[in-house]
């Protein structure tokens, strides 16, 4: 996964349960939600964990090993097994696209990786599909507003929990 992208969504996880803890009753229901959220980022932090490989002998989609346990194991098709792309349109207007094995399996493009452009002419090359036409599945400022604002709310609690901010009466 882009280090943008996980980077935002890892953000926004923290901005949005980092005030849960002292919004709780005392007692034992903010030690039960502390465990809460420490689960709950490991799970986020599992899941935009996701690789993407390329090499001579296929594509290789999957997470690493220390997540592998609780998340979905992941797809490998060799390049002589790939038969074509199908499009299909997202219910936000988006396009994603699969990829289709002679055997009629089909698996998600990965549209959210790291130097996208690179990925997308390997797998041209190596499969022998035209590719054009595929952009990334959001344009990468909407991950940029989405990451400025989280931080922005993930800076402004933590200014309120220091003391450095007043909430207002």
């Amino acid at each position: 996964m882009a280090p943008l992208i996980r980077g935002t969504l890892l953000t926004l996880y923290l901005a949005l349960v980092i005030p849960l803890p002292a919004l709780a009753p005392a007692g034992s229901s903010r030690m039960l939600l502390l465990g809460a959220l420490t689960l709950g980022l490991v799970l986020v932090l599992a899941l935009t964990s996701e690789q993407v490989e390329v090499d001579r002998e296929g594509l290789r989609v999957g997470h690493p090993p220390w997540c592998r346990p609780w998340l979905r194991r992941g797809w490998h098709l060799p390049w002589h097994t790939i038969s074509g792309l199908t499009p299909v349109t997202t219910s936000q207007g988006g396009r994603v696209y699969y990829v289709r094995g002679q055997d009629g399996s089909a698996w998600l493009l990965p549209q959210r990786v790291a130097r996208f452009d690179d990925f997308l002419g390997r797998f041209a090359s190596a499969s022998g599909l035209s590719v054009e036409g595929i952009g990334r599945i959001s344009p990468p400022w909407t991950y940029q507003l989405l990451a400025v604002l989280s931080g922005l709310m993930l800076a402004l609690e933590l200014a309120w929990a220091s003391g450095i901010l007043k909430p207002p009466s």
